[in-house]
């Protein structure tokens, strides 16, 4: 592991990097194990995952804990190398400032006012303002495709995302579920200031957000019944001093008068000299109807199922080379479970084949990223689970088109552009961000949504992989050799899986299936007994939203 002190040390590494993905994890050190778990998940996305610990002046108020934060430097220093980070960045603040000073002469990050109008801004004047400069200002020293944040920071969150698409940053923010003690109290570097008593009357935040919660699974998604739900609780613990408590949407960050469709269910208080916060995510899935959960945790409190808090069908992501048979098992999985499918591949084709078609060098990156970003793709799926995606391009259907030897040629080579890929993986995640969808491409549960559920890879030889495409070129009546096709099949892994960009490979928690000697009902049955399996063991209660 490197220890990095120095802006000059970072970039020289920085510059080494290139051609890897990049994560960062931004921390003020006293790292626990809600920063270890951001950690491991860089670790499984990225190639290179690099540490931040620097104490942030930019972001503590006059009256609040710059001075007493906790620090320790040579803890942090060994609990990262123990987590296999690659680089640890440790500046001072006098590094990070170099001579631009910390106060009015240096620029500023000035998130939206929109964005400060709740929560915790009106009570910390200027926080977020250096919170947004300073992160700012890493992602420009490590330049990381990725940055993993907590989601009990909400607000931040927000601001943060809001803040690289505003001034195009390509880096994508990362939301990561809270992480929780057995008893549900949020884990934070501040509990350390925290007595024993003053530990126990931190937990009636949790308890107060999940009264809240349950009041709305019962059926009430006014914004009245809800506070008044989590007050109540609140109420039984007379030393919180209460700073706020507030139901706001998770991306606008404004007032609710009820939750439709989700909400965001906030509260800050000090317990003693300690300023704590936590929420809630309230969410439904498509389809899904508010009703009453079944679990009961400890003092009878019901608590809100599944891996994290916004109740969602799970994703089912499938990933593997070319012709194991993503496309058919994908289809055929959705229409059995009923979940939304979407057919990435098909994106990648179309614009490859309106490259071939306008005379577009298929080496341009400059050319085909303008391509992806300006051209209308409208997706339908197939009125069966054999039939194929219906796609549009500009009004054009070319559902048949794009699926000719040529493009099947060429489409690898177009779909390792990073700028394609940037531009599509942005709709990709788009549409299944609210879950209960079913992906597959080549880097679906890797990079597209690697918090997916469930994430299969299908593995198939190259030979029999060769054969099924044959047998499908057939069936559209044109007649291409099988050792041609073993060729293109052999060229394409190769090209998919040294790409620079989100290469072909499973993803470290996806369940390999080898399809060489299984129909593609057995396959389907296999992902589907998954599914099932994931469902029971999301109906056991946990404290990690």
């Amino acid at each position: 592991m490197h220890w990095l002190r120095t802006v000059a040390a970072l970039r020289e590494h920085v510059a080494a990097w290139r051609g890897s993905t990049v994560g960062l994890v931004p921390t003020m050190g006293s790292l626990h194990e809600g920063h270890l778990s951001l950690i491991r998940r860089c670790r499984q996305e990225c190639d290179i995952t690099v540490v931040s610990l620097f104490v942030n002046p930019l972001q503590f108020g006059p009256a609040e804990d710059l001075e007493r934060y906790p620090r320790n430097l040579e803890r942090d220093r060994a609990l990262c190398e123990a987590a296999g980070v690659d680089a640890v960045f440790a500046p001072t603040p006098e590094e990070m400032w170099a001579d631009q000073g910390s106060g009015a002469d240096r620029t500023w990050v000035m998130p939206p006012d929109s964005l400060l109008q709740t929560l915790c801004a009106p009570h910390r004047p200027g926080h977020f303002r250096g919170v947004a400069t300073i992160v700012l200002q890493l992602l420009n020293l490590v330049q990381p495709q990725r940055a993993y944040f907590g989601q009990k920071d909400a607000q931040q969150l927000v601001i943060l995302q809001r803040m690289v698409q505003d001034l195009q940053v390509p880096t994508t923010i990362l939301a990561c579920p809270i992480v929780r003690e057995p008893d549900g109290l949020a884990l934070s570097s501040r509990n350390q200031y925290l007595s024993a008593s003053e530990r126990q009357v931190a937990l009636g935040l949790y308890r107060a957000l999940r009264r809240g919660y349950d009041h709305w699974r019962a059926g009430d998604p006014s914004a009245e019944g809800i506070l008044a739900a989590a007050q109540a609780e609140l109420s039984r613990y007379p030393q919180l001093q209460i700073q706020y408590l507030e139901l706001v949407h998770p991306q606008t960050l404004q007032p609710l008068q009820q939750v439709d469709p989700q909400g965001l269910l906030a509260v800050a208080a000090y317990v003693g000299q300690t300023r704590l916060i936590d929420n809630l995510l309230l969410a439904v899935a498509q389809g899904e109807e508010v009703q009453p959960t079944a679990e009961i945790c400890p003092e009878g409190l019901s608590f809100p199922f599944g891996a994290s808090a916004a109740p969602r069908r799970p994703l089912i992501a499938i990933d593997g080379p070319a012709g194991a048979g993503k496309s058919t098992v994908a289809r055929a999985v959705a229409a059995q479970l009923h979940l939304l499918y979407l057919d990435t591949g098909a994106m990648y084709r179309a614009i490859t084949w309106l490259a071939l078609q306008r005379g577009i060098r298929l080496d341009d990156a400059e050319q085909l990223t303008q391509l992806a970003a300006q051209t209308q793709l409208s997706l339908k799926s197939g009125n069966s689970s054999v039939e194929p995606t219906r796609i549009w391009a500009d009004g054009e259907e070319i559902t048949q088109a794009i699926r000719s030897p040529e493009v099947t040629r060429w489409v690898s080579q177009v779909s390792a552009v990073p700028g394609v890929r940037q531009e599509l993986v942005k709709r990709q995640r788009s549409i299944g961000r609210d879950g209960g969808a079913v992906l597959e491409g080549r880097d679906i549960g890797t990079h597209v949504f690697p918090d997916a559920e469930l994430k299969v890879f299908l593995t198939a030889s190259v030979e029999e992989r060769a054969q099924r495409r044959q047998h499908q070129l057939r069936a559209q009546g044109q007649q291409v050799a099988l050792e041609d096709l073993e060729a293109q099949i052999q060229q394409r892994d190769r090209r998919d899986s040294e790409r620079p960009i989100s290469p072909l490979r499973p993803a470290p928690d996806a369940i390999l299936i080898d399809t060489d000697h299984l129909s593609q009902s057995e396959v389907q049955d296999k992902i589907v007994m998954l599914y099932q399996q994931l469902l029971a063991r999301s109906s056991t209660p946990r404290f990690d939203q």
